[in-house]
């Protein structure tokens, strides 16, 4: 078995991104093409819940429906205290070894475990990465995570993926390994709101 990925490191960069969002925020514009702040921090409370029940294998609800059928919701009051708890709850449950084992489900698809974590953790990055910008703060990744990152999103065609990612984004020889994760997710590393 591979080794685990942490998402504890990922996750806190999140919630801290996510504190200091503020309301006034929530209808400006994000690296997510036609996407709010607002909706996409209500995404991130619906697929954090989603992800911990995948870790956990609780299928249901959660884990059998695509949160984004009906499209993106709009922020709904309590999100900042809903992922200050449910994000650390995903890095924790991901944490147990069975939670990489054997298969799960995420958005009514049954996928490898390993698989399924490493989606969790492509959504936390990325998404914690799309709301920095959108609101004007720094993000970080490490380079452990970005490689994780990477081992997922590079299996992706490079022409862009409809619903996951769009085409790859060229940059300089002098990318960092994270700036080469967001290029290769479709996002251009110098967005800016």
């Amino acid at each position: 078995m591979a080794d685990l990925v942490d998402l504890g490191p990922a996750g806190e960069r999140l919630v801290a991104v996510a504190a200091n969002v503020t309301d006034d925020q929530l209808d400006g514009p994000t690296p997510c093409e036609g996407r709010t702040v607002g909706q996409l921090v209500q995404h991130l409370v619906g697929l954090t819940l989603a992800f911990r029940a995948a870790a956990d294998k609780d299928f249901g609800p959660l884990t059998d429906t695509n949160p984004d059928d009906a499209g993106w919701p709009e922020a709904e009051p309590g999100w900042r205290e809903a992922l200050a708890v449910q994000v650390p709850a995903l890095a924790a449950a991901w944490r147990d070894p069975e939670a990489w084992e054997g298969m799960t489900r995420a958005g009514g698809v049954d996928l490898p475990a390993q698989v399924g974590g490493l989606v969790a953790l492509d959504e936390i990055v990325l998404h914690g990465w799309d709301l920095a910008r959108a609101t004007g703060q720094d993000y970080d990744c490490d380079d452990a995570t970005a490689e994780a990152c990477m081992a997922f999103v590079g299996g992706f065609d490079e022409g862009g993926t409809p619903g996951l990612f769009g085409p790859a984004v060229e940059v300089g020889p002098g990318a960092s390994a994270f700036e080469q994760v967001l290029a290769r997710s479709g996002r251009d590393p110098q967005w800016s709101a």
